[in-house]
């Protein structure tokens, strides 16, 4: 990240203070010499670790070895170990002169910095400059933020403000940045992609697992609500937010980069910005809306040639013929309008709102988009398959029907719709008809109680034939022909005929 140049506070921070006088005692790795430092304390404990808190340098006078064996020793230092203390500070010539072979021998074997205090240079020293070096690198954090944000803000006032705010923060954090969309899909990236050797991995790794952190995006989206995470990907630490209202309008991305509170501060400004740069977008949407619409009456007017010659100069192109003909339900989900967007700007779909829904268009070979479609925002959707422009009107018809009988999260096309035509003729006016025919014989059954309207649906169900539907009621044959006879005459109806039939057929299906 780019800042003011500070000391970090590191054990070779200190060793770097010459006023200071302190000398490496024991052999040991840059690692350990350059971990963060975030306190010295000093302690003459034969256990001091319940009282330390991890990542601090402890100073001692060796007291507690005046009598130690090397066990002792190597238990006290393993102790320190596990507790994270970063270095070890052995105060010389105040009960002992030098330094313990065996702790050198214990701290190497431990991996932790052993040096040496000299007398004349007091344990307050020590600690005092330590907590100028951390004061100092807070100070420059904080002012490494304020000018990040004043520089994200210049970039924000540029004609290109929404994507120069990216590249700034990309500058700044010395790290890949991803905006994704709605549909999740990456629309901007700046930063490193080039391979390059990370901290703690094994080798070169990928800068940006791109495909990695678009499926993290695609999951922040789904879960919506605000939500944000922080992962590592392909050797990488990985930092998502999403944006605008109810985390739907994208997700920012940030790869490469451990963010401390001050880079989560500037970042939490641009996720503020950017958010706001989306929900503003979202508003001006509202126009094409408007003429997406328009264009929607034209096809149902069956003037899909106008619209297709709008469509194509509004957004560059318009699915060709056949086309499979899909309608939505009215009530789009949150982040519905991007989703489409985004496919629409590829010119693989045309969409617009219906009078009860919304309307979209897309090659015929496309299905599988109108699928993850449904999948990605939970909607119901019904298709039909138009074979040239003149059947589209149609085939939305069909689509509808197909929408009203299918579920949420997926594609229903009309040939696989549940039920059949008679469930599409159950207007209210039909089933009070229905009621109607039916009227005598139901009556019949509850003055009388006997099973004339189960009987018939019987005999009906079994192509009018006795003998089986004596065996599927359990009586007998002759007692389904004197039912049968009977519901004839209170019916008015010649059931030898097969225009009667289905008339009462239909009855018996429709009727409430």
């Amino acid at each position: 990240m780019s800042t003011t140049p500070a000391p970090a506070p590191t054990v070779r921070a200190l060793l770097a203070r010459r006023e200071l006088d302190l000398r490496l005692a024991s052999a040991t790795d840059d690692a350990a010499l350059d971990a963060p430092v975030r306190w010295v304390h000093s302690s003459d404990l034969a256990d001091p670790t319940p009282f330390l808190s991890e990542d601090v340098v402890l100073l001692t006078t060796g007291t507690q070895f005046a009598e130690g064996a090397p066990r002792d020793v190597d238990a006290y230092v393993r102790r320190l170990r596990a507790r994270g203390v970063r270095g070890l500070g052995f105060g010389t010539e105040v009960v002992r002169a030098g330094i313990p072979e065996p702790l050198r021998t214990a701290c190497r074997r431990a991996g932790i910095p052993l040096f040496e205090v000299p007398y004349r240079t007091p344990f307050i020293a020590v600690a005092r400059a330590a907590a100028e070096a951390i004061a100092a690198q807070a100070y420059a954090r904080r002012s490494w933020a304020l000018d990040a944000q004043r520089s994200l803000a210049l970039a924000a006032l540029r004609p290109d403000g929404f994507d120069a705010t990216l590249a700034e923060l990309s500058r700044q954090l010395r790290a890949w940045v991803g905006l994704y969309d709605a549909s999740g899909a990456l629309t901007h990236e700046h930063g490193p992609r080039e391979r390059r050797t990370v901290a703690g991995s094994a080798g070169a790794v990928d800068a940006v697992p791109r495909d990695a952190v678009g499926a993290e995006a695609s999951a922040l989206l789904r879960r919506g609500g605000g939500t944000g995470a922080s992962v590592r990907l392909g050797g990488l630490p990985v930092a998502l937010q999403t944006l605008g209202s109810g985390g739907q309008r994208g997700v920012l991305a940030i790869a490469g980069a451990d963010l401390d509170q001050d880079a989560r501060a500037v970042v939490t400004a641009v996720v503020a910005t950017t958010g706001l740069a989306l929900e503003q977008r979202r508003l001006t949407a509202g126009a094409w809306s408007g003429l997406r619409a328009a264009l929607v009456d034209l096809i149902t007017a069956d003037r899909l040639d106008l619209a297709r010659d709008v469509a194509a100069d509004a957004w560059g192109s318009f699915p060709a013929a056949p086309y499979i003909v899909a309608v939505a339900d009215a009530a789009a989900p949150t982040g519905a309008r991007e989703v489409l967007d985004h496919d629409g700007a590829t010119g693989r779909l045309f969409y617009g709102r219906d009078d009860d829904g919304v309307l979209m268009i897309a090659a015929a070979y496309d299905r599988p988009l109108l699928d993850a479609i449904a999948e990605r925002l939970t909607w119901r959707i019904g298709v039909a398959v138009a074979t040239s422009d003149a059947d589209v009107a149609a085939a939305r018809d069909r689509a509808r029907l197909a929408r009203d009988r299918g579920r949420a999260g997926a594609v229903t096309d009309v040939a696989d719709a549940p039920g059949d035509l008679l469930d599409d003729l159950a207007s209210a006016g039909a089933r009070i008809r229905a009621g109607a025919e039916l009227d005598a014989l139901r009556r019949h059954d509850a003055r009388h109680g006997t099973a004339l309207e189960a009987t018939l649906t019987a005999w009906l169900e079994n192509d009018g034939a006795h003998e089986a539907t004596a065996r599927a009621l359990g009586v007998h044959r002759h007692t389904v022909r004197a039912r049968i006879a009977l519901a004839q005459r209170l019916l008015g109806r010649d059931l030898a005929s097969f225009p009667d039939r289905a008339a009462v057929w239909t009855a018996l299906r429709l009727a409430p």
